[in-house]
């Protein structure tokens, strides 16, 4: 495969994975499906390091329309491309970085939630033990209802996807190094 499909393909990759960062960075914002806990303040806190809108949303959507434009025909598709690219690749690494250690965080952590009745804050967090092995104690959390299930899955999801960014956005800074020194292999016609 030439070093411009491989941009079309990393290109084309990268725009679900930003968009389901999105999207599971806003639902984080609605434990329990209600606003109410968000205008409260009572959301957990990795939710506000915005780690899947801005790292693995903006900070890896920007490089990806620049990629997915190095690897088309005449557009971008040459050896100042394919360099610029590695350097859009690179924020995409960063982006997608600071998307996953938010989320391993989120999920060392624990929910922010209603415990003991009375107390808010995130009963999970100092324990000797790891929540995600023990689900009998996530009956802990009474409010909001399912939020370390909710927590879990959302930042699971986030999890993986900044994984995948990382992974493709390595490989087009590789490509872009190839790229770069040896062309993009684009078909020049007939003379």
């Amino acid at each position: 495969m030439c070093t411009g499909k491989c941009a079309l393909c990393v290109g084309t990759g990268l725009y679900p994975l930003a968009v389901i960062s999105i999207i599971c960075n806003i639902i984080l914002f609605f434990p329990g499906w209600d606003v109410k806990y968000a205008q409260n303040q009572q959301i957990t806190e990795e939710v506000k390091y915005m780690g899947g809108l801005v790292g693995g949303g903006i900070l890896v959507l920007i490089p990806a329309f620049h990629i997915h434009l190095t690897g088309k025909q005449g557009c971008c598709a040459n050896r100042c491309g394919m360099f610029l690219s590695i350097l859009f690749a690179a924020v995409g690494v960063a982006g997608a970085l600071y998307s996953f250690i938010v989320a391993l965080m989120g999920l060392i952590n624990g929910p922010y939630c209603r415990y003991y009745l009375l107390i808010w804050g995130t009963p999970f967090k100092d324990a000797k033990e790891s929540y995600l092995k023990d689900h009998s104690t996530w009956g802990t959390c009474t409010e909001p209802k399912n939020v370390v299930e909710f927590n879990v899955g959302l930042f699971s999801t986030l999890l993986v996807t900044s994984a995948l960014q990382l992974i493709l956005c390595a490989i087009q800074m590789i490509n872009g190094l190839f790229g770069c020194l040896c062309g993009t292999c684009k078909d020049k016609g007939p003379l």
